[in-house]
């Protein structure tokens, strides 16, 4: 688990983020939602330890982030897997080199363990036969298994994954949602995702933190979603038309329920 407990931030004497409280649950995909600029970017920022909120603590499973010396806190960052926006691979290396490079870099495994690990997180996230492909010769989809691969090489008990749909088609979207609630659920790690997807919220969104204007407006989940009377998070969730057409069914079902 990872408590967010009265988190502001400031940039250059602007506000950005306010007083925010949240928790994020061990074996479940906790999702962070909200429009362009809302701050939640910022927020997953101070969770990693990427950015220091001037209040509030960051507490992973009972560790608190901002009292730990040096030492602890990369002892945690060997604990914490990323996935990137844009997969962030390296162009020169192969899929082996980029799942091999953390362990590389931080595993006290030997080269023939690290290797034998490689392989098992490559054949977890699906791919057969792309050990010695580069980058530029797989799709996009793809990338993305290579980049979750990567950041489950050293077994994280905690997964951040910032916009991880970003770019994909809406099937492959899809898959990478079920690749990433499965290596939760199956590893019991504490999932965190920022997204905008809606597709996203809706498939896999066990518990959703929904920041407006740098306020933490509204916690739940992807059942209670459609119920929430904020209207902050109702404008983001039925600005497509797509949704607004389930938000008059939806209300119509209720009506009639409400008649019989």
């Amino acid at each position: 688990m990872i408590e967010a407990k009265n988190v502001s931030k400031w940039f250059d004497g602007q506000q950005v983020l306010y007083d925010i409280t949240a928790t994020f649950d061990s074996g479940k995909t906790n999702l962070i939602i909200g429009q362009s600029g809302s701050g939640k970017t910022v927020f997953m920022k101070c969770l990693i330890g990427l950015l220091t909120p001037e209040e509030g603590e960051i507490i992973y499973d009972g560790r608190n982030f901002r009292s730990m010396n040096n030492q602890e806190r990369k002892t945690l960052r060997t604990e914490i897997g990323m996935l990137f926006q844009g997969s962030a691979l390296f162009d020169n290396e192969t899929v082996l080199g980029n799942v091999m490079f953390p362990l590389k870099m931080f595993s006290p495994l030997s080269h023939e363990e690290q290797l034998e690990r490689a392989h098992f997180c490559i054949k977890r996230v699906g791919l057969t036969n792309a050990d010695e492909k580069y980058p530029s010769e797989i799709s996009g989809g793809m990338q993305k298994r290579v980049a979750i691969a990567r950041a489950i090489a050293l077994n994280p008990k905690y997964l951040f994954c910032d916009e991880p749909n970003s770019g994909l088609d809406p099937r492959t979207s899809i898959l990478i949602d079920e690749l990433l609630s499965d290596i939760t659920h199956e590893y019991d790690i504490t999932t965190i995702i920022n997204t905008h997807d809606m597709n996203s919220v809706l498939g896999i969104g066990e518990k959703i933190v929904f920041i407006n204007k740098g306020h933490c407006d509204w916690v739940g989940n992807d059942k209670t979603i459609f119920r929430s009377t904020s209207q902050s998070l109702n404008d983001f969730v039925f600005a497509s038309k797509l949704f607004r057409e389930v938000k008059k069914f939806l209300e119509k079902e209720y009506e009639s329920g409400k008649a019989r």
